[in-house]
């Protein structure tokens, strides 16, 4: 390896002499051997908050199998189910007990939690150095808790032990004790967590969601097709706006963006409540549960569908702007208000004429379809400023950048959210854009570096990208021919609805495909494709492992929306250092029943990838600390010869 003066010297002032650099040698070649970490996947949360963060706590069933490893036969199942029902939600749950005790008992039930917690947190950081527990171990109570960890099985010490416990419990810390050794656990257990895309859109707490991971200990995001609408939302894309308003109202969303991000609609519910007063709006009326329409009269409902089709009018006039300006994107047929004829109250679509539901579209110019009326222009305009000044919207776009991507390469894995756009026969398709052409991993970086490069320039304005992202043939995250959005909104038959998949969605079954891909980023033939965006149908035997285990698809439907459909509450998937894992879970039924009950989300396990037990040194991190380590024993060398000059 050749390293300059330079390097070697700014090297030198962070490991001054013989014995630092040694040491940090020492260090360096013994974290190598350990076992490789855990990394969790989850995909296409879609808001579901209180299911998203049971997975989290329980780390997909992980948590409930380490307490099986540790105790044995030494706990009843129902001591078991307690024990995991505090370390998933060690403050709620003895809120609860805390009233079943009186105060000597509780004393006594403190002391024997405390025991086994710090039993459960010995065998979870075994895999780690004791500097990387000390890092994750709670700040205040750091030092007591190492010392409880790294005790001496010795007679000798063993009054000392029980009273730091007894301590602890006297002067009221016990609780707090355990919620804390509670959260350690959960950062043991899971080293990495890993989304792989759609956070957002269609259940109600996409932002708790992201608030949750703003605190995560580490952690990468795949941008989803949804996600991009919030962040193109963001950045002044007023399409992106339009789009998210409108899928919020569709999915009795609303209150996420006026109640929790801080934007206003009453310009748009009074613009839409005077042009569609007299319109059943039958296409636009929100997607309820029975019990959610039990929580609104009749003309709420209709409050939310009008707006609903006032901002679905705007979007579609929105478009037909960057289709204009933006030929190359070839998305000229899906501007379809100018097709209609009102008269006769149908739309021409691919030379055929299609009966409309309803053909009331007051702001509509049949001379100038697409021109926005000087209100609608309003509208949009001061909820793009609104967005755009969202702190809180902010915090979470901020989160996307820092820590997201279109795609990433993570331990020979290839994570993406949707697709890579291919031909029949396996070819990477080209997209187009100011007279360059990109296609398979240069398509995937071109999107990732344009949409940083706009979050970081001042200007606020439409982008035509991020519409392509949401519906462009050739786009990664939509991976579809045509989005059918005024179709499904507006015509009966079914047959203008298709949405045709791009052929990668087939070709992913084929291993020597997902070779080739894997390949494409520099990956070899034993990596994986782990993807989102599409779920697994279940119910109709569709298997999420492909390709023999080259492909696995996570999106199971952990989105109530697609309950339905899958059959059950969706897939997450491990990777330890044995290898991959997926989890099928039943649908989550709600934190009160998990907390009070002691019941937890029955999950079922199957082996995706079973391997020779991987330590660091066969991971990213291990390439990392093997190239820092020979550049370390080069500035040693140099300091036995003495053409670098030790410091103390």
């Amino acid at each position: 390896m050749n390293i300059s003066r330079e390097h070697l010297e700014l090297l030198s002032q962070n490991f001054k002499n013989i014995d630092e650099t040694t040491k940090e040698i020492i260090n360096l070649e013994a974290i190598l051997t350990l076992p490789k970490g855990t990394e969790h996947f989850l995909s296409d949360i879609h808001g579901e908050y209180e299911a998203f963060d049971h997975i989290l706590r329980n780390g997909s069933g992980i948590i409930k199998e380490k307490l099986k490893e540790v105790f044995g036969n030494r706990l009843p199942k129902k001591d078991l189910n307690l024990l995991a029902t505090i370390i998933y939600y060690p403050e709620e749950k003895l809120n609860l007990l805390r009233k079943e005790f009186d105060v000597c008992d509780y004393k006594e039930f403190q002391k024997i939690i405390l025991l086994r917690l710090l039993e459960v947190t010995q065998v979870a950081a075994r895999k780690y150095t004791r500097s990387k527990v000390r890092k994750i171990l709670p700040k205040d109570f750091k030092y007591i808790i190492e010392e409880l960890l790294y005790k001496m099985q010795s007679s000798d010490k063993n009054d000392y032990y029980d009273r730091i416990l007894e301590n602890i419990i006297e002067l009221g810390a016990g609780d707090k004790f355990i919620i804390e050794l509670s959260l350690s656990i959960h950062k043991l257990i899971i080293d990495h967590l890993h989304i792989v895309g759609d956070i957002y859109d269609r259940g109600p707490f996409p932002d708790k969601i992201m608030d949750r991971l703003l605190n995560y200990h580490s952690l990468d995001i795949q941008w989803g097709n949804h996600d991009m609408l919030w962040i193109g939302a963001y950045l002044g894309d007023r399409i992106s706006l339009a789009n998210v308003i409108r899928i919020c109202a569709r999915y009795d969303n609303l209150d996420i963006i006026e109640d929790r991000y801080g934007i206003p609609l009453r310009n748009l519910l009074n613009f839409s409540e005077t042009y569609y007063k007299d319109d059943n709006c039958k296409e636009f009326l929100p997607k309820l549960s029975k019990n959610d329409e039990l929580k609104y009269s009749e003309h709420e409902i209709m409050q939310i569908a009008r707006m609903h089709k006032a901002m679905a009018i705007i979007q579609f006039k929105l478009e037909k702007q960057i289709i204009d300006k933006h030929p190359e994107f070839k998305l000229q047929r899906r501007a379809l208000l100018d097709k209609i004829n009102f008269k006769k109250q149908t739309v021409k679509i691919n030379g055929k004429e299609y009966p409309l539901t309803s053909c009331n579209f007051p702001t509509v110019d049949e001379k100038n379809p697409y021109q926005l009326t000087e209100e609608e222009e309003k509208i949009i305009n001061r909820l793009k400023e609104s967005f755009i000044t969202s702190e809180k919207l902010k915090k979470h776009v901020e989160l996307f950048i820092n820590k997201g991507g279109m795609y990433c390469c993570y331990n020979g894995n290839l994570l993406l959210h949707g697709c890579m756009p291919v031909d029949e026969k396996g070819n990477f398709q080209e997209f187009s854009f100011e007279g360059h052409k990109y296609s398979g991993k240069r398509l995937l970086d071109f999107f990732d570096k344009k949409i940083r490069s706009i979050f970081y320039c001042d200007c606020r304005e439409d982008n035509g990208l991020f519409f392509y992202l949401w519906q462009g043939q050739f786009s990664p995250l939509f991976g579809k021919c045509d989005m059918t959005t005024f179709e499904r909104y507006f015509i009966e038959d079914k047959t203008t609805h298709e949405e045709v998949k791009n052929a990668y969605y087939k070709l992913r079954d084929n291993e020597e495909f997902c070779i080739k891909l894997l390949n494409e980023f520099v990956l070899t033939s034993e990596g994986h494709i782990i993807n989102g965006h599409t779920p697994v149908k279940e119910t109709k035997g569709e298997n999420p492992i492909k390709a023999n285990g080259r492909t696995i698809v996570i999106d199971g439907g952990m989105s109530r929306a697609y309950h339905k459909t899958t059959g059950h509450g969706g897939y997450t998937l491990t990777y330890n250092s044995y290898g991959l894992q997926i989890m099928s879970h039943d649908i989550f039924q709600s934190k009160e029943e998990s907390i009070k009950n002691e019941t937890d989300i029955i999950s079922t396990k199957r082996v995706v990838d079973k391997l020779c037990r991987k330590k660091v040194a066969d991971t990213d991190s291990g390439a990392r600390i093997k190239k820092q380590i020979e550049l370390l024993k080069i500035l040693l060398e140099e300091y036995r010869q003495g053409t670098v000059c030790e410091r103390y």
